[in-house]
């Protein structure tokens, strides 16, 4: 078989369902096989579009995503959505034409060095340079990015070698000897988190994305319930423990729940699963969880102590070991601090002032009214990504979609098309901001082409809302390239804010956009229209872009300053 073919016999023997790309010169092979093929592709506007789709489709349905993208710019267009995926451990095989082999590092028409620019934000990558290589590694290629500590995987496959002929066939199974995950828990650490947890008298569960990405959620739930132990999750951990669970206390961090940050200020006993400490977790490091000795439990050995100290680790897949931990915990005493934390959810709720203009939080509030964690929420990132984590409810995991550790804008409206062709039956939200939402509007006509019925819900502030946050809080209101309406005088064509007298006109017009993509559009400025327009989109079979008029000052509370200890949150500007 030719280069080209064996890749094509790779997808299916990989159970590839669907490819997400965009062609070139130097893939031109493979998509013309592709063309005769009987795999799903769905060709998207922009590389960083595929490259976010196939990570939006991973994690709503825990398989390998698949993005292909021809050399030169368009491999490196892909280089954002590796990174994000990478950050946040999703399993993704990036295809990536190259010159001829002969070619390489001539500075030759579309050259670029992918390989070299992907090593740091690549879980492994490839440069083909024989054909007869070509099975092994793809095999290898898909074996790391769904094995271990799941993540990205590139091959760079030039345009002579897609050519070229091998009698290698595709192999039944790998073999890496430097690379063996370790999935069983040494049993002694677990007896020992056992006995741990039955001494606690105020132990809390930290859960990160871990927990999902192993299929562990029920195993947690399990001990969570058993044990009496509060839960407190990740912003990529949503969804691993029920939302409306009287234990759940919401997100920990920066803009966490107060109660969930007042619990690990004031724990004995902090029992980390799947979670890898990150700074817009811990706050200031050597003030978090001062009381508690930590158990943290992770597949990936060297996410363990890298940030901060433990008593007991324990290496291996977050379920197995759950499974055993199950088996040999006893229950101990935590009626009190259970009554404690109950306490402090009543005293310290998540709110808002709901005077004025429409709020983010309340079109939030009405999308959970509606659905009751019955849908999958995807986001951009900032305030939007934020309230969405506050003010919804997430009951199953794979639920909530979001770009945690590189904090991508226009992360959203692609990932949320992967997810909806992932699980077609699934209702999809893209909640996203004005600014977030044109960072890959193109992929509108994607979504409109293939028929995917997403919600898109833009809250406009008329700025980077989030960037703008930080402006109002420590740059004394200098909003310095963060506001992205135009001025302008009142009656001209647009949206128009007014405030005190002065009104300003904005750009784009997104229901203009939407209708010129192909997209349903929807604009709301009040409360009572809110359900209505929900609604009608969520009847609707066509992709809809629902644009909400929010207030432009609205705020994300609380708020841990960058640096601060978690006890010392912002509460509002009062």
């Amino acid at each position: 078989m030719k280069g080209a073919e064996i890749l094509l016999d790779c997808f299916k023997k990989e159970k590839v369902e669907i490819i997400f790309g965009y062609p070139g010169g130097a893939v031109l092979d493979i998509f013309d096989l592709l063309y005769k093929s009987d795999i799903k592709y769905i060709l998207t506007r922009h590389e960083q579009g595929a490259a976010h789709a196939a990570d939006g489709y991973a994690r709503a349905t825990g398989k390998t995503g698949v993005c292909i993208a021809t050399s030169g710019p368009g491999a490196t267009n892909l280089v954002t959505g590796i990174a994000t995926a990478y950050m946040d451990s999703v399993p993704m095989v990036a295809i990536t034409g190259q010159v001829p082999t002969r070619m390489i590092g001539n500075d030759a028409f579309q050259e670029a060095d992918i390989t070299g620019i992907t090593r740091p934000i690549t879980k492994h990558n490839y440069l083909v340079k024989d054909v007869d290589e070509l099975p092994h590694i793809l095999k290898e290629a898909f074996y790391i990015a769904n094995s271990g500590r799941p993540g990205p995987v590139l091959v760079d496959i030039p345009k002579d070698i897609q050519n070229a002929v091998t009698r290698k066939k595709y192999p039944d199974r790998v073999d890496i000897r430097s690379y063996k995950p370790t999935y069983e828990g040494h049993l002694r650490q677990i007896k020992k988190s056992a006995e741990l947890i039955a001494k606690a008298k105020k132990p809390l569960i930290y859960a990160g994305g871990g927990v999902i990405i192993s299929g562990g959620s029920r195993e947690m739930t399990k001990l969570a319930r058993k044990m009496k132990i509060p839960v407190t999750t990740t912003l990529l951990g949503l969804g691993s423990f029920p939302g409306t669970d009287p234990l759940s206390l919401g997100m920990l961090g920066m803009h966490g729940t107060k109660y969930a940050n007042l619990a690990i200020q004031s724990a004995d006993l902090l029992i980390a699963i799947g979670a890898r400490f990150d700074d817009r977790v811990t706050g200031k490091i050597s003030e978090f969880a001062p009381h508690a000795k930590i158990i943290h439990i992770d597949i990936d050995p060297t996410s363990i102590r890298k940030n901060v100290n433990v008593d007991v680790p324990v290496v291996g897949d977050v379920k197995k070991v759950l499974v055993e931990l199950n088996k040999c915990v006893k229950a101990g005493k935590t009626e009190s601090w259970v009554k404690k934390i109950a306490e402090w959810k009543k005293k310290y709720p998540l709110k808002y002032a709901k005077k004025g203009m429409l709020k983010p939080q309340f079109v939030v509030e009405k999308i959970w009214e509606l659905t009751k964690g019955d849908a999958i929420i995807v986001t951009e990132v900032g305030q939007n990504q934020m309230w969405a984590a506050q003010f919804y409810n997430y009951i199953n995991p794979r639920t909530y979609i979001s770009s945690g550790g590189l904090g991508t804008m226009g992360y959203g409206l692609p990932a949320a098309m992967g997810a909806q062709v992932g699980c077609p039956d699934k209702l999809v939200f893209d909640i996203a901001g004005d600014g977030s939402i044109q960072m890959n509007i193109q992929e509108l006509t994607t979504c409109v082409l293939n028929k995917l019925p997403i919600n898109i819900i833009i809250l406009n502030n008329g700025c980077l809302g989030m960037v703008r946050q930080w402006q109002e809080l420590f740059y004394g209101g200098r909003y310095s390239s963060t506001v992205l309406n135009t001025k302008g005088p009142h009656g001209k064509k647009g949206i128009t804010y007014c405030k005190d007298g002065k009104c300003h006109s904005y750009l784009p017009d997104f229901i203009k956009a939407a209708e010129a993509f192909g997209a349903d559009g929807i604009r709301v400025t009040k409360e009572s229209e809110v359900i209505p327009a929900l609604k009608k989109a969520i009847k609707s079979k066509n992709t809809s872009v629902l644009e909400f008029i929010v207030k432009p000052e609205e705020n994300v509370f609380p708020m841990v300053a960058a640096g601060a200890s978690l006890s010392e949150m912002i509460e509002s500007m009062a």
